[in-house]
Formats: C-alpha cells, sequence, structure tokens
C-alpha cells in the first residue's frame, strides 16, 4: 500500500426531530472557524465480483462545494486508511496508486457505479478537552436503482488529540439525543440496500486477525467484530422483527462476552470488566425467550402441525405460541431501543479503544499466536472437565459443557487465521457439532420449562404435554449422538 492516513471517527445513527437538540449542544466552532453546509451527492464504485468489499474497502467520488474528490477508504472499527485526491469529474482516478495496490488493472477497468448517496451535510470543527474534532451532520438518502433509504448520521472525526475525547464529545451529545453508535459506512449500508441485505440479518464478520499482531490488538479487532454484528443487527430489529436477527444479535452478544472471558489476562484486574459482562448478558438474556420460542415452533410445532397425525389441542396451542412469541420479540425490540442497549455500545467500544487496561500492558500483551496458543489450550482444558462423563451428567453439567465447547469454538473462531489452518477447521468442526448435539439435548430439556410459562390450560395444555413427550422419547438417540460428537473432537490434534 502506498503511505496510509489513518481516519479515527465515531458514527451515530439519530432521528432529524432529534437535530435541532443535537444542534443546540454541539460545542461552538474553534477559533477561526465556522459551521459550513453544503448539498453533495457521492457515487460509489465497486466491480460485479464486489473486489473492494471484499477487501474491506469502499470507493466514492463525491461532489464537493470545491470540486469532485475521489476517497478511498479500507478496514473496520472507528480507525480505518483513508486516501483522498482531487478529481476532474465524477469518475474514479484509476491510476490512483492506493487503488492500483488493492485491484488489478483488469478489475479496475471492471469498475462501476452501484449506488448513490445524497445528503445535506453541516460541518464544524470544535475544540473539546485538547482535543481538535470534527462534526459532520449528513441528512439525505441512499439510492440503489429504484430502492432508497432514509439516512441521518452524526459523524465525529478526531483530527488531533486523544480517542478519549472523541468518546467524551460522544457522551455530552448522548444526554441530549438518542444516538446508537454505528459501525456501517455508508458504503456498508449502500452494498445492503443494492443486494437486497438492508432488512436481514448481519452475520458475524471475521476479526482479520495476523501474525504479526499483539495479544491486544487481536482482542480489539476482536470485539471490533462482535460490536459490529451486535450494532447492526440492533438496526433491523428495530426497523423490522425477524427471528433470524434476533439469533444473530443473541450470537454476536455471547461472542464478545466470549472475548472478554478468552482475553481475560489483559485485563484480569480492570474494574469495569465485570458490569461490561453484566450487560452482554443483559442483551443476550433479552433475546433468549424469543429465540426458544423461534426453534421450538420451527423444529418442534411446525413439523407436527404439518404432519399426519391428529393431535388433540395442537392448534390451541399452536396460538398461545404465536402470542408469546410476539410478546418476547417485543421484549428484545424494546431492548436494541433503549438507552441501556446504546449505552453498551458506547462503554464497550471507549473500553475496547481507549481503556485503562491498554497502557498497564507491557509490549500489547505479548504476540498473538502465543496467546492464542495458551488461550485455546485453556479453552480445552476447561470443555475437557465439563464434558467428563458425558452421558452420565445431569442435564444442567451438559449445558455448562454446552457453554465450555461454544466459548472454545468461539475462540478458535476469532484465532483461526493465526492457527494451523487445516487443524483449526477440524476442531471448529467438531467443536461446533458437539455444540449443535448438546444444543439439542438442552432444547428438550428446557422445553418443560418454556411450555410451564405459558400457564397453558386445557386442549392446549394436552398438545404440548404430548410434545414436550415426543421430545424427550429422543433422549437417548441424542445422548449418543453428543457421546460421538465428544469423541471425534478429543481425537483431534491442537491447532496451535
Amino acid at each position: 500500500m502506498s503511505d496510509d492516513a489513518i481516519e479515527t471517527e465515531l458514527k451515530f445513527l439519530c432521528e432529524p426531530a432529534d437535530l435541532p437538540a443535537l444542534t443546540a449542544a454541539l460545542p461552538e466552532p474553534a477559533a477561526g472557524g465556522e459551521e459550513r453546509s453544503a448539498d453533495t451527492l457521492a457515487r460509489y464504485f465497486d466491480t460485479p465480483e464486489r473486489d473492494l468489499r471484499r477487501a474491506r474497502a469502499g470507493l466514492r467520488v463525491r461532489r464537493e462545494p470545491d470540486g469532485p474528490v475521489q476517497t478511498l477508504k479500507q478496514g473496520s472499527g472507528i480507525s480505518r486508511k483513508e486516501w483522498e485526491i482531487a478529481v476532474e469529474g465524477d469518475e474514479p482516478d484509476l491510476a490512483h496508486a492506493p487503488l492500483a495496490d488493492l485491484l488489478d488493472e483488469a478489475a479496475r477497468q471492471n469498475l462501476q457505479s452501484l449506488f448513490e448517496v445524497r445528503v445535506e451535510r453541516r460541518k464544524r470543527t470544535v475544540a473539546f478537552e485538547g482535543a481538535v474534532i470534527e462534526i459532520a451532520i449528513d441528512q439525505g438518502e441512499i439510492r440503489a436503482g429504484r430502492r432508497k433509504r432514509r439516512l441521518c448520521e452524526v459523524e465525529l472525526e478526531l483530527k488531533s488529540g486523544q480517542v478519549g475525547d472523541l468518546f467524551a464529545l460522544a457522551r455530552r451529545l448522548f444526554e441530549v439525543a438518542p444516538l446508537y453508535l454505528s459501525f456501517e459506512t455508508k458504503a456498508d449500508q449502500g452494498f445492503a440496500l443494492a443486494e437486497g441485505e438492508d432488512k436481514t440479518a448481519r452475520a458475524h464478520d471475521q476479526p482479520g486477525l495476523s501474525a504479526d499482531m499483539t495479544a491486544a490488538a487481536a482482542f480489539q479487532a476482536t470485539m471490533r467484530a462482535a460490536l459490529a454484528q451486535i450494532a447492526s443487527n440492533g438496526l433491523v430489529l428495530r426497523r423490522a422483527d425477524a427471528p433470524e436477527v434476533v439469533h444473530q444479535l443473541r450470537v454476536a452478544a455471547r461472542r464478545a462476552r466470549s472475548a472478554l472471558s478468552t482475553f481475560k489476562p489483559l485485563f484480569a484486574d480492570d474494574a469495569r470488566l465485570d458490569p461490561l459482562k453484566a450487560e452482554l448478558k443483559w442483551l443476550a438474556g433479552a433475546c433468549d425467550e424469543a429465540r426458544e420460542l423461534d426453534v421450538f415452533l420451527a423444529e418442534t410445532y411446525r413439523p407436527a402441525a404439518q404432519g399426519d397425525a391428529a393431535i388433540h389441542g395442537l392448534a390451541d396451542l399452536g396460538r398461545a405460541l404465536e402470542i408469546a412469541r410476539a410478546k418476547a420479540h417485543a421484549k428484545a425490540r424494546a431492548a436494541v431501543a433503549s438507552s441501556r442497549f446504546r449505552a453498551l455500545l458506547l462503554d464497550l467500544a471507549e473500553w475496547t479503544e481507549a481503556g485503562a487496561w491498554l497502557s498497564a500492558l507491557e509490549d500489547g500483551g505479548g504476540p498473538a499466536e502465543a496467546f492464542a496458543a495458551e488461550a485455546l489450550r485453556r479453552r480445552r482444558r476447561k470443555l475437557e472437565k465439563k464434558a467428563r462423563g458425558l452421558t452420565e451428567i445431569s442435564d444442567a453439567e451438559r449445558h455448562k459443557a454446552r457453554i465450555a465447547a461454544k466459548k472454545l469454538r468461539y475462540a478458535a473462531e476469532a484465532f483461526r487465521p493465526i492457527l494451523k489452518d487445516k487443524a483449526a477447521r477440524k476442531l471448529i468442526k467438531k467443536t461446533k457439532k458437539l455444540q449443535d448435539a448438546l444444543g439439542a439435548l438442552n432444547d428438550a430439556a428446557v422445553t418443560e420449562d418454556l411450555l410451564t410459562g405459558l400457564k397453558l390450560e386445557g386442549p392446549a395444555l394436552y398438545a404440548a404435554g404430548h410434545l414436550a413427550g415426543e421430545l424427550a422419547a429422543g433422549r437417548e438417540q441424542g445422548l449418543e449422538a453428543a457421546a460421538a460428537a465428544w469423541k471425534a473432537l478429543k481425537a483431534c490434534d491442537d491447532a496451535w
């Protein structure tokens, strides 16, 4: 790559109705500066194969008051590489060195405009607690063919000073308007709109670790990926209800909590660790009932309803389940619309990027590879302890073994780029198989509590008992599957 310019920025989603109060709370422009406002139109480019998107990069040409500007950004999280040059028209300069480093000539010739972002941008530069920060408020829309989506964002870009100052200004603005921290760039949002992903769940994005990273950098990359998944699925859930969105949100919260546990040696004495873990547990818990009902409906109730056997009271049970499901999903949506959710995102992002634990480390906690090897050894030992006598232990103990397997898998997935690839893939595959087998047993074990919570009566209660009995009848087969999966996992070589 060419010489890198680093952009450090916080982005927040907000509602247009909150802009007057937000604007009134902004610090005054720095000496000699003033607020500027301009209508801008940006066209975003990529190849039909989405080569730039796969490289976590975005390319745009934006019309600005002083003329068109080409911007290439790459990376994720609050700090990204950024290159800007002036261009003659609305088409990108294909000879620009950073772009040529990312795409070969054939790919550059194949670039095409995919969507455009038209906004009114208000911008001011302020001095705040020793830092110089550029504040931009964008209001407008993204268009991709016939699809369009409203856009209202606040961006805080650090021009000089400390990252902590950026978060301090964000906290001031939090007091006057409900701002949601976002890790999706305008390019991300445009691609999602163009490709019909705007209302679908956002799956896990690999952290992108490399062998030359420190342990601290590996943690930050892992947490950024989890935070992005939490924020984006929270956004989708606020717009529309969908079982897979709730599932991905819950997975993201658990991944983040697991990362705090896996990397605990880096910040074991930090007083903020336990409160952050508790808030992530709250978020996952807000989705638990919705997810359990979705699984029961999809895997047990609907197959029975579509089967040939006539089960007395099944329709009554179905109505009760749908009512309970609607309430549970409303609870999950309320959670991601709450001030508690907004505070969690900001608190966890700030602690990840500028927490006191960073300055307390020597050499960034050492090489990531060595840390990964020890962390995975520790995770594997814990699983071996929890899974001892797997088929004879109680349901509660097997659930603990399932959690240990899940943590091992999450850690192996995060560390995979710096592990032995073939062995890592096998370890992840076998761990997932064990996790799924134990998950099926756990679903059967919690069904009784789930159905009891519905307070069913009459025919619905009869149907619930019938289905619970069918699940219990498969217990022995489930135990055999779990035992086989555990045996296969134990035979896996270490991946480090």
